[in-house]
């Protein structure tokens, strides 16, 4: 996971990603910005892993919504019930990667073991520099991925 942060590897099958940061200068000095990479000790691996949450896979659509709304807000959404259908088809298109025995996690506890991320979510748990983002850790036999959003405010 420490390579994907730190852009060591492309995505295995070609798809183009959106990274706002390629290029920018904090990347020379740390070329997993804005992430924290998880420490290799145990103990501090462990202690990143502890803000990560198991979530189901009929969640995780609703999760790649999110992430992809301003504010990571889906209420507060213009033009959101017209324009649902079409995100909701891009996020399975991105689901459909990860086989039905993926794991799937995000750094939110946010409505339990069944949460509906087009409800406000309210806290998060930071695995990047900045004090809020969220995010969607999938995992398959094949491929790791990561899908993250992040509010620099």
């Amino acid at each position: 996971m420490a390579a994907i942060m730190r852009r060591e590897v492309a995505d295995p099958r070609g798809w183009r990603g959106d990274d706002p940061e390629v290029g920018e200068p904090e990347l020379l000095e740390d070329p997993a910005f804005p992430f924290r990479v998880p420490p290799v000790d145990e103990e501090g691996a462990a202690k990143w892993r502890s803000g990560l949450f198991e979530i189901p896979r009929r969640s995780v659509v609703r999760l790649l919504v999110m992430l992809a709304t301003n504010e990571m807000n889906v209420t507060r959404q213009h033009g959101f019930a017209e324009r649902r259908t079409g995100m909701e088809r891009h996020a399975e298109a991105i689901l459909s990667r990860f086989p039905g025995r993926s794991a799937f996690f995000t750094n939110t506890r946010h409505g339990g073991e069944d949460p509906d991320f087009y409800e406000r979510v309210s806290g998060c748990w930071p695995m990047s520099q900045y004090v809020w983002d969220f995010g969607l850790l999938a995992v398959s036999d094949e491929e790791i991925g990561l899908i993250w959003s992040f509010d620099a405010s």
